[in-house]
């Protein structure tokens, strides 16, 4: 690889006029600064970043912690931060952290080598991100937290108003005629889990409503999850007709447990999901679902991070994104009471004839 020196030689300039060029402090004639572009087009010359970093206090990069690279919500994230910050000049460093609290701490003591101008993460169970963050925001770096928030968090922020698209949700099936309404949230100490539940009893209230003995259920974000609880759920005298699953993942594996149990989504019980997944629409039946953007999220806290780069010293931003119910195939009215409930029967008495 060439380096300024080597540049300087080829353009027949002094190394600090290259310098000047490069990070233009000073202006250069143009005959000058024309030769020393055609010297660096011409090596293919690539200024160090992580030097530039030292010498400014910073470099060009922005860092992303997720907490589950896995689940095909989080991609569609880090791709709309990604774009903001290609377009903006910025490289996005991308950190997974399995929802391991002691990995996201390794990941935060790595990332402070870089130098960041910005920091967006997406904190894992039971983080502690004030505290962690602080030694960053002391150095100057832009610290945004998305989607969910730890304890004591008091900076930017872009989340999504949880409460309110679980709300919708819930209200939606409430007005259909379902009254014994069921809900699989994700973790509680996760404050997007505890707002769409909030929503979710908030649209009970307003009916006249209560949920169930057991008909409130809290499990991971995925399928596994969501088919345990919803195996519970579909057990349950009476059962729910309608599951307000708090993220899609629950949802598909609710699906699944449906289907065991001999039953039929929606025409014996309607299932809702939250996060409207492109895959959502590829399942049989299409799932209804609370859609946010994940790109917007990701978007959006790159360019508050951004903001935040240039203007350090301006009120703190908390921006919350809207969501939209999306009505697909797995919601109906309730049954006929008995009409499900018969058919579950049915396929315990034929198991019964064939063991027999």
């Amino acid at each position: 690889m060439a380096n300024m020196k080597q540049i300087a030689e080829l353009a027949g300039v002094s190394l600090g006029t290259v310098s000047h060029v490069l990070n233009g402090t000073v202006n250069v004639r143009e005959p000058l600064r024309k030769r020393v572009l055609d010297a660096i087009q011409a090596t293919g010359y690539q200024p160090s970043q992580l030097a530039r970093g030292l010498r400014k206090d910073k470099t060009n990069i922005l860092a992303m912690i997720i907490p589950d690279i896995l689940n095909p919500f989080f991609p569609g994230v880090v791709r709309g931060a990604e774009d903001v910050a290609f377009a903006n000049g910025y490289r996005l460093v991308l950190c997974n952290t399995d929802n391991d609290h002691e990995k996201e701490v390794s990941h935060l003591r790595a990332l402070q080598s870089y130098l960041p101008s910005g920091l967006i993460v997406i904190p894992s169970d039971f983080s502690e991100l004030a505290a962690e963050t602080d030694s960053f925001r002391k150095a100057g770096t832009a610290v945004v937290c998305i989607d969910r928030l730890p304890r004591n968090w008091e900076g930017d922020s872009v989340t999504i108003n949880n409460a309110e698209g679980s709300f919708n949700a819930t209200s939606y099936l409430i007005d259909l005629g379902h009254r014994h309404l069921a809900a699989i949230t994700g973790p509680l100490h996760l404050t997007n889990s505890q707002d769409r539940l909030k929503g979710f009893k908030r649209a009970l209230r307003r009916a006249g409503l209560d949920a169930g003995p057991g008909y409130l259920q809290e499990t991971t974000f995925d399928r596994t999850g969501g088919y345990s609880k919803a195996k519970i759920l579909l057990r349950m005298v009476p059962r729910p007709t309608a599951i307000m699953a708090c993220n899609d993942m629950i949802a598909l594996g609710a699906l699944m447990a449906i289907r065991e149990e001999g039953l039929r989504c929606p025409e014996d019980i309607s299932i809702v999901g939250f996060d409207g997944l492109d895959l959502t629409e590829m399942t049989t039946p299409q799932l209804t679902s609370v859609y946010q953007s994940p790109y917007q999220l990701g978007a959006a806290a790159a360019q508050l991070a951004l903001d935040r780069v240039a203007e350090k010293t301006s009120p703190v931003r908390r921006i919350l994104l809207k969501t939209e119910l999306k009505i697909r195939e797995s919601v109906a009215p309730p049954p006929k009471s008995g009409s499900w409930a018969s058919r579950a029967n049915g396929k315990k008495a034929a198991e019964l004839v064939s063991r027999g």
